[in-house]
Parts: structure tokens; sequence; C-alpha cells
């Protein structure tokens, strides 16, 4: 998506300033504005609460398993691909055992997909990212295991991000 400013700065700046100035004319703020600045008559037509952001983030978890010595949290943001949800997984359990995420979101197509990460260090997080494209909803839970598989006290699932609220 495009903004009004991105479209209507490299028209200002080519010298048609009059031309933009007659086509916004209906613009109350644009008859109070001097045609001497051009840039200032386009920043003062489209206001900053008119112009969207790019990119919007939400937020989830912390999700922990069920015996709290794994735990997750991050946040879904939107970009011209479609959504990543990016997070953190955290692991305070003892020698030999790690914590798990497992992702899954349904696609646009109708498809489940899933994705698993693991953390076996109790002194940094792992920042894992899941390209999941358009989806209608996603949902993360959090496991104990060893080094190459969930072996349980997991997490019930929960929901990361959901189409639509």
């Amino acid at each position: 998506m495009r903004s009004a400013a991105r479209v209507l700065l490299p028209l200002a700046a080519a010298g048609l300033s009059a031309a933009l100035a007659a086509g916004l004319a209906a613009a109350p703020a644009a008859a109070s504005v001097s045609s001497a600045s051009p840039v200032a008559s386009v920043a003062s037509v489209v206001s900053p609460a008119s112009v969207a952001s790019a990119a919007e983030t939400w937020k989830w978890g912390p999700t922990a398993s069920s015996d709290t010595k794994g735990w997750a949290n991050g946040y879904v943001r939107s970009g011209s691909s479609g959504l990543r949800i990016v997070g953190d997984l955290y692991d305070a359990g003892g020698a030999r055992t790690c914590s798990w995420v497992k992702i899954k979101w349904l696609t646009d197509r109708g498809k489940y997909r899933t994705a698993a990460y693991r953390n076996c260090s109790q002194s940094t997080p792992r920042t894992f990212t899941v390209n999941a494209g358009y989806m209608l909803l996603a949902k993360a839970m959090v496991c104990r295991g060893g080094t190459t598989r969930i072996t349980g006290k997991c997490s019930r699932w929960e929901r990361v991000w959901t189409q639509g609220g």
C-alpha cells in the first residue's frame, strides 16, 4: 500500500504545485497554504493520522510449559509477503533437558503448517522466526524435551494471532 504523501511528493517536486492545488482545492487546508512551498502544501493536506504504517505488530505470550521451566514470547509482524512470527524461547531446566516451542498456523489455502524450535542453553534465549505468509490463525505450545525430541510437560495451545482479532 502506498501512502498519499509518497505518491504526491514527486508531483510537487516536479513543479506541478498549481495543478496539485487545483486538484485538492476541496480540502480546507489546501486553500490556506501558499504556493511558494509545494512540499508544505502536500504535508499539510496529508495528515500523519491518515497515513497508515506499513507494518503492524501484535505481541503474544508469555507461554510457559506445564512445569514452568520453559517459556516463550514474541510478536507477529505484517509485511509485504504476509505475516512473520518472531519470538524468544527461554530454558530454565536442569542438565540434559531442553525447552521446545511448537508453532502451528493455518494458511489462507486451508493447510496447517508447523515449525518446532529448541533451546538447550539456560543462559541465553533462542530467537526464532517463522515466515508464515498469509495465514488465518497461529497457535504456540511450549514443551520440555531432550536434544532430539519433545518428551512432554507441554502447555496447552495458546493463540498467537487470529485474523479479525
